[in-house]
């Protein structure tokens, strides 16, 4: 059971509004004798402010709400992470539904709503396309998203992914490759297009074609990278490096490449992308293009505090990605 704020006024011997406007931070209605008296009664007591009465006064519940993919998705919960950090310094709890198999996009929000939280945050890449969260997400109440929501224009932060494919394919022709392969996410997202065309543009301006044969295509996992660079192999087992659009995925292509006996990087360099934790741990340790998360969440947190409280934000905010050099990659034996 909990301790209220009447309770607290019994045990000091005041009436429930003196306790309310000491307990609530109001400086100046009291004696510094009765003030001490009712803050020592709250501590005996162990007297917690109730959030949901405050914000029914306040008529902001200072809670933001957070929609977010599977938290197995590591990128996703640095962000989340991040931004429940970065919330909480402006002085607004984070509350966070997920969405997997059983919670649709429209529930989650609903959930989120029904809580009467200050705004949202959309971390949900695989929801980029589901008509459901935009219809949700109509209406006037503050939305910050690192994804496109489909139907409904929000302010998004996120990173230049074109960059991304630049800076891997430039990495790998500067090394002196030219038979180069890659393994992407989901031709669907939106992210993926945008690292294909920076890869792609890239490779033309070096003189470089990307057959077909050179694309596979997995779906972000450990296991889809590791059947996706056999598959890249089998189709060109001249390929020389490899650019693997997320970390996990490259994990897996290390552990293909090793299988098929080859030595890593000197018969074939890796280049993944995000920069996980483990990247600079794998044997050999991964050459990367870092994608910010954290400071994504941060930054995102920050902007929807901000919109909240009635400030206009920028609807696009690009965070720029940097090439991580490790082990993974070296010129080839040939060209």
């Amino acid at each position: 059971m909990y301790v209220s704020l009447r309770d607290v006024a019994a045990r000091s011997g005041v009436s429930f509004q003196t306790a309310s406007k000491v307990l609530n931070g109001r400086p100046g209605v009291v004696s510094p004798a009765t003030r001490e008296r009712i803050l020592r009664a709250a501590a005996e007591l162990g007297y917690v402010p109730n959030a949901m009465a405050r914000g029914l006064v306040r008529k902001t519940s200072v809670t933001v709400g957070v929609v977010a993919d599977d938290f197995s998705d590591l990128a996703v919960s640095q962000f989340v992470r991040a931004a429940q950090r970065a919330a909480a310094g402006r002085g607004h709890a984070a509350l966070i539904s997920s969405v997997h198999a059983d919670i649709d996009a429209e529930l989650a929000v609903r959930k989120l709503l029904e809580y009467r939280v200050d705004g949202i945050l959309v971390a949900a890449p695989s929801l980029e396309d589901d008509p459901g969260l935009g219809v949700a997400l109509r209406g006037p109440l503050p939305v910050v998203s690192i994804n496109r929501i489909h139907g409904v224009d929000v302010p998004m932060v996120g990173s230049d992914h074109r960059a991304t494919g630049e800076l891997a394919a430039e990495h790998l022709l500067g090394l002196g490759h030219r038979r180069i392969g890659t393994v992407t996410g989901p031709s669907t997202r939106h992210v993926v297009g945008s690292r294909m065309r920076g890869f792609r543009s890239a490779l033309r301006a070096a003189g470089r074609s990307l057959p077909e044969r050179r694309v596979v295509e997995a779906d972000w996992t450990y296991e889809g990278g590791w059947a996706a660079a056999h598959r890249l192999l089998d189709a060109d087992p001249s390929v020389t490096a490899v650019f693997v659009h997320n970390d996990t995925m490259a994990m897996g292509a290390l552990k293909a490449l090793h299988e098929r006996g080859l030595r890593l990087p000197t018969d074939c360099s890796v280049v993944g992308c995000d920069d996980l934790s483990f990247a600079g741990y794998l044997v050999p340790a991964l050459t990367t293009v870092r994608v910010p998360f954290q400071e994504t969440g941060e930054r995102a947190a920050m902007l929807l505090v901000d919109r909240i409280g009635g400030k206009r934000i920028p609807a696009r905010n690009l965070l720029p990605v940097e090439l991580v050099v490790r082990e993974s990659t070296c010129p080839p034996l040939s060209s």
